[in-house]
């Protein structure tokens, strides 16, 4: 943080903006505005931001990995609506800086992203590297609230919102299945409402981990702040969606599980080796990844389009648009066994 800059809260900063520019943007204009920065200022509240001053090039490039791989709840940026995103920042900033809230230069250093192609993320964690880590964490986490986590990302395709919501009651060990309720009313509601329940069947070798997991010192016997017993723990309760974020941020850094840096980066000095700065790791990735890779890995290895659709909640048309990343190539190779050779 610059001396010579005066301090002012995101919030504050927000409302400045608006303020000044009520009068020469349109009301659609205005509301749009409105509604990007809201969501910039919550993010940088979330990251304990409380000074716009703090705010560098840096920030905003993980603002922008947090909007394209992950946007919470809701379906994660593509490059248009990036642009539109980044553009709009730009502005705040550079209104910002009449009131020396942040340096002159930062503006003109925020680039906008590109614009080609579909507009769709190709962001995903694929079974090359999942793989390794579940195995990892098999023999050096086994049945830990992490495991547990990622494990259930990568085999159901769930959203991270549908595996905060699970509770005990929702594992079905004799039928080995897991059930996906909304339950907006105490604090778990699913992206789709009652249109996102399902049950979901899982193999004998991951619903055995879940029981293993349930009967160990790793699950905290707690409730959450409505008397629901949740199936993953923290020793506080349900753990938040942040909380799952970065439990996946810190698991996809190829040095926590023993692999060299592909960056070149020392471990020892590396400023992405620590719990808080994850995320900022090139190699890390976000939930929203770990489920693209996820179905993809299923349309991969041959699961119909309509069962993965209905496992993970996902119509087909966005399944094919936005989550399934497969290359050409491997599309040819899934159509070529139902294609007849006497034709």
């Amino acid at each position: 943080m610059s001396d010579d800059l005066d301090p002012i809260t995101p919030e504050a900063a927000l409302e400045y903006y608006v303020d000044t520019r009520q009068y020469d943007l349109r009301e659609t204009t205005m509301r749009s505005h409105e509604s990007r920065l809201r969501s910039f200022v919550d993010w940088l509240q979330d990251q304990g931001i409380q000074n716009m001053n703090d705010v560098d090039v840096r920030t905003i490039h993980e603002y922008r990995v947090y909007k394209r791989e992950d946007n919470g709840d809701d379906d994660p940026c593509n490059s248009v609506t990036m642009q539109g995103q980044v553009s709009t920042i730009r502005r705040f900033l550079d209104y910002l800086t009449d009131i020396d809230a942040v340096s002159e230069s930062l503006p003109e250093r925020v680039r906008l992203p590109n614009v080609d192609g579909d507009g769709t993320s190709d962001a995903q964690l694929d079974s090359a590297r999942a793989e390794p880590i579940l195995e990892y964490l098999h023999e050096y986490r086994y049945a830990s609230a992490q495991h547990i986590t990622l494990l259930l990302m990568w085999r159901t395709s769930a959203r991270r919102g549908g595996i905060r919501a699970l509770d005990l009651d929702d594992f079905d060990a004799e039928d080995r299945a897991l059930c996906f309720r909304h339950r907006p009313e105490t604090g778990t509601p699913l992206k789709n409402g009652e249109r996102g329940e399902r049950d979901v069947a899982l193999s004998a070798h991951v619903a055995g981990i879940i029981e293993d997991y349930i009967s160990s010192p790793n699950r905290h016997s707690v409730e959450d702040d409505h008397g629901r017993t949740p199936l993953i723990t923290t020793e506080f309760g349900r753990p938040a969606l942040t909380t799952l974020q970065n439990w996946v941020y810190r698991l996809t850094r190829p040095c926590v599980i023993g692999e060299p840096c592909p960056h070149d980066y020392d471990p020892e000095t590396c400023e992405y080796n620590t719990s808080d700065g994850a995320s900022g790791c090139p190699s890390s990735v976000a939930p929203h990844a770990v489920r693209t890779g996820s179905i993809t890995a299923h349309r991969d290895a041959g699961t119909p389009r309509e069962v993965v659709s209905d496992r993970g909640d996902v119509s087909e048309k966005i399944l094919e648009k936005h989550y399934d990343k497969a290359s050409k190539r491997q599309r040819m190779r899934r159509r070529r066994d139902h294609v007849p050779e006497d034709i």
